[in-house]
């Protein structure tokens, strides 16, 4: 059921409206593309699949680390209750808060921060999502996972990352499973490369 839903809305999410740059006319192509600020909009197979990873429900309260375009963002709130949402770039912030608040969307929290550190004061969460890269998994959002909880995050070196599925069972006790190699851009703070 989530699975249709999700490619149903995908299907007739227009990617142009999140992409303000000469990459504009790309964006019915399925490759990222840069938005601004050394960062890229994910493309959109990619996006529906870490969505789909993450088995959204409308009682999930979601942790989104790295708002970007808010690309993302808008398939998190469409199939989940809430959806708290960090970016480190001011101006991505406040794009992508025009731009779902034009959409509608009014279950979305914005934050300027350091996202590697998570989102402590509405912890704990459902689900998380990570949009960029980590050298290893941010500790801040292993505590900051629910019980019963699952967090996607590409993990591992510049270029060549491995998407991670990160479970956290009713002992509180984590469970990782690796899926696909990908590459993001960098998670800023602890857990980068630099």
């Amino acid at each position: 059921m989530f699975y249709r839903e999700l490619v149903k809305f995908a299907d007739t999410l227009d990617r142009s409206f999140f992409i303000d740059t000469k990459y504009k006319k790309y964006a019915d192509e399925d490759s990222p593309l840069p938005i601004g600020h050394g960062q890229t909009i994910s493309q959109p197979s990619l996006v529906w699949k870490m969505t789909y990873m993450l088995d959204l429900n409308r009682d999930c309260k979601v942790l989104e680390i790295g708002t970007g375009s808010g690309y993302q963002t808008v398939f998190l709130a469409q199939f989940a209750r809430v959806v708290y949402t960090v970016e480190r770039i001011e101006e991505f912030t406040d794009k992508a808060k025009k731009r779902l608040n034009k959409l509608g969307y009014t279950n979305i929290h914005y934050r300027v921060g350091d996202g590697s550190k998570g989102w402590e004061e509405h912890a704990p969460y459902d689900r998380i999502m990570v949009t960029a890269a980590a050298k290893k998994v941010p500790m801040e959002l292993k505590e900051q996972l629910a019980i019963g909880g699952k967090m996607v995050i590409p993990v591992g070196p510049k270029n060549n990352q491995q998407l991670q599925l990160i479970k956290k069972n009713k002992h509180g006790k984590i469970k990782i499973e690796s899926r696909d190699r990908v590459r993001f851009v960098e998670l800023k703070g602890d857990y980068g490369w630099e």
